[in-house]
This record gives structure tokens, sequence and C-alpha cells, in this order.
């Protein structure tokens, strides 16, 4: 049994790009790059699809936006725990001793 070719986005995009402009039909496509014409059919689909999304302005979708108050929140929190975790470390070496073993 054979394994499935995984194609990168970049090629992806290439072939999707030379079946929008057109200049050689998908047959001629599919035997350039030896893929099967459904899935350039549906390369060129998804590629039109998502096309509006490369022009959208605004923030970056890469990116949340975190307000102020939320930063403030999570260093106090981060605060909270730095205190727990020095308060443990020394209630643990007063328990097990300097050498970390029981009495």
């Amino acid at each position: 049994m054979t394994k499935r070719k995984r194609y990168s986005a970049e090629f992806k995009a290439k072939v999707a790009l030379e079946a929008i402009r057109e200049e050689l039909t998908t047959a001629e496509l599919s035997k350039k790059y030896g893929i099967h014409p459904t899935m350039i059919s549906g390369w060129k689909r998804a590629a039109i699809a998502n096309m509006a999304s490369a022009f959208e302005g605004g923030a970056s979708s890469d990116e949340p936006t975190i307000s102020e108050k939320e930063v403030e929140k999570l260093h106090a929190k981060i605060g909270q725990l730095v205190v727990e975790r020095d308060f443990l470390a020394s209630a643990s070496s007063l328990i097990l001793g300097a050498g970390g073993k029981k009495r």
C-alpha cells in the first residue's frame, strides 16, 4: 500500500494560482505536475474562497489582544504563585532537612 503524497502550502498555492490564471487547462496542469485534476480544482476553489481574508484590515489574527486590566490580573497571579512557591520551598526544607531526605 502506498502512502498519500503531502504537498506543501506553497506548492498548492502555486498550482492554484496557475489554475486561476487559466493559461493552461486543468488537464494540462494535471499532466504538468502529476496531480489529479480534482485536487487542482479543489485547491483553486479554496484559494478563491480564502482570498478575501488577505485583504481584511484591522488587528492581525495571529496575535490575540489582551487588555491592560487582564495584564494586571495576570501579573498579580504570577506574584501570588511566586510567594506560594517560595513558602513551599522553605517549608519543605524545614520538613525534609537540608539534605532533602526525611528525618
